[in-house]
């Protein structure tokens, strides 16, 4: 039985509204009623248009590029609704910006993931619904209850069906020793082996590939990853794989594809054949090629909202 909150309200800031209004289909909801719009001097105005007194209220925001703008928006609403008396305030974000400053890589350095979890928790959040943060730790950063999605169990159907009985032939390849858990529990449920790419960073945004552990002669090679933002680990490791593995072809996938910078450049000049992301992130249409198949994350974030709200496991979802 649900005592805190009335009903279900969904929410959108301007990152991903497209993504939110797809959630509230699937709720069989409208969007809720309000407007976030940006002053002549860079400052965030939200108004609420309806009641959210003692609701269920659900904000859909990923923190992506413009990442400040955005990251204030989410901030500034949930502020809002907390004012406004809401019930319960669940912050979800398909995409945690500052999610990779995780860490403190040498002296001095912040730890921004941590200091964007505080800030989602003073402002008023009850908890959050996100999917793959960069690291499954970041969690820990949190205050509040966080509840985590993962992006594998929706990218996997896809090369299930495209590979169908032929997985012989197939291995799926962690693109750096980060990936090498993300790649594994993608290998079982496609029921192939995988291979570890290892590479040397130089410096941001720049790698050099070593070699291949693991033999990929020979094979369709997926790629997987948990985001795509410049795409030079992906592509220099696609490029490895069939220059020095000797795979037949390359496909790979990725939850956030970020696409910052070279990106669509490098993925159009790469030997990848096609690459699958999930919609985490809006794609502009300046950034949507033949190579980049999307698919939709709204059933999942809908079924977690529903268990959410009847206070029900959410890990059931992705139960095999």
């Amino acid at each position: 039985m649900n005592l805190h909150g009335k009903d279900i309200k969904i929410f959108t800031g301007n990152s991903n509204p497209a993504v939110a209004a797809e959630i509230a289909k699937q709720l069989g909801l409208p969007l809720g009623q309000s407007e976030v719009v940006t002053f002549s001097d860079g400052e965030v105005s939200v108004s609420i248009q309806e009641s959210v007194r003692g609701s269920d209220v659900f904000v859909v925001q990923s923190t992506s590029s413009p990442v400040n703008d955005h990251m204030m928006e989410l901030l500034i609403m949930i502020d809002a609704f907390k004012r406004a008396s809401a019930g319960r305030i669940t912050a979800v974000i398909p995409y945690m910006g500052y999610a990779r400053q995780d860490r403190k890589a040498k002296a001095r350095d912040p730890i921004s993931a941590k200091l964007v979890a505080d800030l989602i928790s003073v402002a008023g959040a009850d908890r959050v619904l996100s999917m793959d943060l960069h690291c499954p730790q970041i969690q820990g950063f949190f205050n509040i209850p966080v509840d985590h999605l993962l992006g594998v169990p929706i990218l996997a159907p896809y090369f299930i069906d495209k590979f169908g009985d032929n997985k012989d032939d197939v291995m799926v390849v962690s693109p750096d020793l980060g990936s090498v858990t993300r790649a594994r529990n993608f290998a079982q449920r496609l029921g192939v082996p995988f291979a570890i790419v290892d590479k040397r960073r130089q410096k941001a945004n720049v790698c050099e590939v070593m070699n291949i552990i693991g033999d990929v002669r020979g094979k369709s090679v997926v790629l997987v990853d948990d985001m795509i933002d410049t795409a030079g680990t992906l592509c220099n490791a696609a490029k490895a794989i069939m220059d020095i593995g000797g795979a037949k072809e390359v496909y790979a996938c990725a939850t956030h594809g970020v696409l910052s910078g070279p990106a669509i450049e490098r993925i159009k000049d790469s030997v990848i054949k096609e690459l699958i992301l999930l919609d985490t992130i809006a794609l502009p249409e300046e950034k949507k090629i033949d190579k980049i198949t999307v698919l939709p994350v709204a059933p999942v974030f809908a079924q977690a909202i529903q268990r959410i709200y009847a206070d029900k496991p959410v890990s059931t979802i992705f139960n095999t």
